[in-house]
């Protein structure tokens, strides 16, 4: 009954409001988007991170694939007092273009100077003044003063400066010894021609010539790897800095040339003209020297042991030069040489200390000083343990643990001194100490070693006397 009016009803007020909203939609979107206008505008109004008080630095916001950042305002200028003999004061009056004619030198005390700037009373304008000022009472014809180098003078800079050395032929024996570390290698034939000495065997000059050729040839091959390796880290320190390839007198490829022409014939002459066994030793000697201990010296204070083994090889290669087999006398010589290393390096390494340090190198002298004393005192205590133990192995007699305990006792002395003090005098004591005790210690044993007890094998009759019988 009632549905047909309001439902009229109802139609007449959706259009009114329908009329209402048409008229006014325009005028919103006018100020709607003056209002998004006006916020890109205003950078006040953009969105950054600072509204948050936990957050200290400024912030990049991205709207629109636009990059938007708010300045940092300026600060207020402070004035300070400048030093007319202040030389970045002169140079910033230099590119100042004069605003007024000078005045003569008289008057400068009578007329103000011209004010730059009367807004920004900043550093540049004082200094502005001074330097005017400083103008005036100079010459206005005096040219600047500019210094020629003479030859003297320009051979003397270009010498403080880093050049490449000339080769020169005549050098070459002089570095090639440097590389190779002639006095190293020379402890090192001597360790070997020792152990081959003191072989319970019938000397034979050839093959001892032999091997001890070829432990030379080997050892200056480790030692030029090892150089060649070392190169950045010697440069670092004071004891190594003159080295050929620090000095760059030789490149390295013909460092590494020489080291290959020195290792391949000394392995092949220990491997062929003496033995097998001598030559591995040989060949393992040089992986352990390049490949094992020089990496280490930089990682880890392991490297002492290894480098231990490395020095006890060489009396070993001298035994089974002149035996031929591999016995418990060659692993006591041996045992010899890793003994003594640790008494006689670390009391070196001890003075070398901030020479290893600047290299970069992990030694225990740098990284671990208590253990240093205590391992050099430990090992020189083990070489009597070995002396009297040479006997009980039929390598010497019993009079030498008796003749070489003094000197034993000695180095053993200076290395409890060394340990209590940790000084450089006493390391310096317990170094040259070592370096007389070990040949020594070889001499002694030498002269007391034991001769071997087997039967010679009996000559093959000849053919002659068969066929006579």
């Amino acid at each position: 009954m009632y549905k047909t009016p309001c439902s009229r009803l109802t139609g007449l007020v959706g259009i009114s409001v329908k009329q209402k909203l048409t008229q006014i939609a325009p005028r919103c979107n006018q100020t709607a988007r003056s209002l998004f206008h006006g916020h890109r505008r205003d950078p006040s109004n953009w969105l950054t991170y600072q509204h948050l008080s936990f957050l200290k630095r400024q912030y990049v916001t991205k709207n629109n694939s636009e990059l938007h950042q708010r300045a940092v305002p300026k600060q207020t200028p402070i004035l300070t007092t400048i030093d007319e003999r202040d030389d970045s004061a002169e140079r910033q009056v230099e590119r100042i273009p004069p605003v007024s004619p000078a005045p003569q030198p008289e008057d400068v005390s009578s007329k103000p100077q011209p004010e730059i700037s009367s807004s920004k009373p900043t550093a540049e304008t004082v200094a502005a003044r001074a330097g005017s000022v400083s103008r005036t009472t100079a010459a206005p014809d005096e040219t600047p003063h500019v210094q020629v180098e003479t030859e003297d003078m320009r051979q003397a800079r270009l010498d403080r400066q880093w050049k490449q050395l000339k080769f020169d032929v005549s050098d070459l024996p002089d570095i090639y010894a440097r590389l190779s570390k002639i006095k190293l290698t020379a402890l090192v034939v001597s360790t070997a021609a020792a152990g081959f000495a003191i072989a319970p065997v019938a000397f034979d000059p050839i093959i001892f010539v032999v091997s001890s050729l070829g432990t030379g040839l080997a050892s200056c091959a480790a030692n030029s790897i090892n150089q060649y390796f070392e190169v950045p880290f010697d440069s670092n320190m004071n004891r190594t800095k003159n080295r050929p390839l620090v000095r760059g007198q030789i490149s390295p490829l013909h460092a590494v040339s020489f080291a290959l022409a020195c290792g391949i014939p000394g392995v092949a002459l220990l491997a062929l003209a003496v033995n097998p066994l001598t030559g591995f030793l040989g060949a393992l000697n040089i992986f352990l020297y390049t490949c094992c201990y020089t990496p280490l010296k930089r990682l880890s204070i392991a490297n002492t042991w290894v480098g231990a083994v490395v020095g006890a090889i060489p009396p070993v290669m001298g035994w089974t030069a002149a035996t031929g087999c591999l016995e418990p006398g060659a692993l006591l010589l041996g045992g010899f040489l890793y003994c003594w290393q640790f008494p006689h390096f670390n009391a070196l390494s001890w003075t070398l200390r901030e020479d290893y340090s600047r290299g970069g190198y992990r030694m225990m002298s740098v990284t671990h000083p208590a253990m240093c004393r205590r391992v050099a005192l430990r090992h020189s205590l083990g070489l009597i343990g070995l002396s009297a133990l040479a006997p009980a192995l039929d390598v010497t007699t019993w009079t030498f643990p008796v003749i070489s305990l003094p000197i034993n006792l000695y180095i053993s002395h200076l290395a409890f001194r060394f340990y209590r003090r940790g000084d450089r005098s006493s390391a310096r004591k317990l170094f040259f100490c070592s370096l007389w005790h070990l040949p020594m210690l070889l001499l002694l044993a030498l002269t007391c070693k034991k001769f071997s007890k087997r039967p010679e094998s009996p000559a093959p009759p000849s053919v002659g006397r068969d066929f006579s019988s």
